[in-house]
């Protein structure tokens, strides 16, 4: 296993990702494009999923204008989904690919800036559903597909403030508490008993939309793009990683 640092600064070697089917949530902007861009460019199948077909569509767009695999695209809103849904997606997957290879947990939602105390409880209950509920959800279902490979890697997608509590960030950093805290479950139960792996990262301080939500006053120029902040991504999904399990990994250095 790599150190932290040497995953930040990983290049992973042409085509590192041939042949494998690699689906993406969130992929219509920011991370989940890039994470589904630079898949394409190292050659997998990529299946991106997201709440916005046009966004989605921009994405397939994209990877297809460069002459990568063309990706397939899988509409899901995860606030409004049910395990049937999960199970659909899994029953599609097995039919169209036979196994699944990637998992990025990518999408989520902010919410809102304010004292628990004063929290709309609707909002928490939608945070948390898109957060984490559809997330362990979406897993479970996909396992069967999962363990149809010889080496499948899923991420999740955690937070500094799911590390360290922090004033005004509300369900937020309660959900990403929880990311890491499944995870780090889902990581021990399944160590060593098949070709599955779990791992989170923490993307760091990155120019996206949510990060302009959460920082209005902040210089967007001053952060990383996504792309910038792929290398730990590509890692985590390669196989030159097998058998990293239940880590907490930064994209970027720390002090970020």
């Amino acid at each position: 296993m790599l150190s932290n640092s040497e995953m930040i600064s990983y290049r992973p070697p042409s085509n590192h990702l041939f042949g494998r089917i690699i689906l993406i949530t969130g992929a219509g902007s920011g991370i989940g494009k890039a994470a589904a861009f630079c898949c394409a460019q190292a050659g997998a199948k990529v299946i991106l999923a997201g709440r916005t077909t046009e966004t989605l569509e921009a994405t397939y767009s994209l990877i297809v204008e460069n002459n990568y695999q063309e990706p397939s695209i899988y509409p899901l809103d995860l606030e409004g989904a049910s395990t049937s849904d999960y199970e659909l997606l899994s029953e599609s997957i097995a039919n169209q690919f036979g196994r699944l290879d990637g998992l990025l947990q990518n999408a989520s939602i902010l919410g809102q800036r304010t004292p628990l105390t004063y929290y709309s409880p609707e909002l928490w209950d939608k945070v948390m559903q898109i957060n984490v509920t559809s997330q362990f959800k979406m897993t479970q279902c996909l396992i069967s597909v999962l363990e149809k490979s010889s080496d499948a890697s899923v991420i999740y997608t955690s937070s500094g403030v799911g590390r360290i509590g922090r004033a005004y960030w509300g369900a937020y950093a309660v959900s990403k508490f929880a990311i890491e805290g499944m995870a780090q479950v889902w990581a021990s139960e399944i160590d060593g008993l098949g070709s599955i792996r779990m791992n989170v990262i923490n993307p760091g301080a990155t120019k996206t939309q949510m990060r302009a939500d959460a920082f209005p006053a902040e210089d967007p120029e001053s952060l990383k793009k996504p792309l910038e902040i792929m290398p730990v991504y590509m890692y985590l999904l390669g196989p030159d990683s097998s058998g990293v399990n239940g880590q907490s990994i930064d994209a970027q250095l720390p002090n970020k």
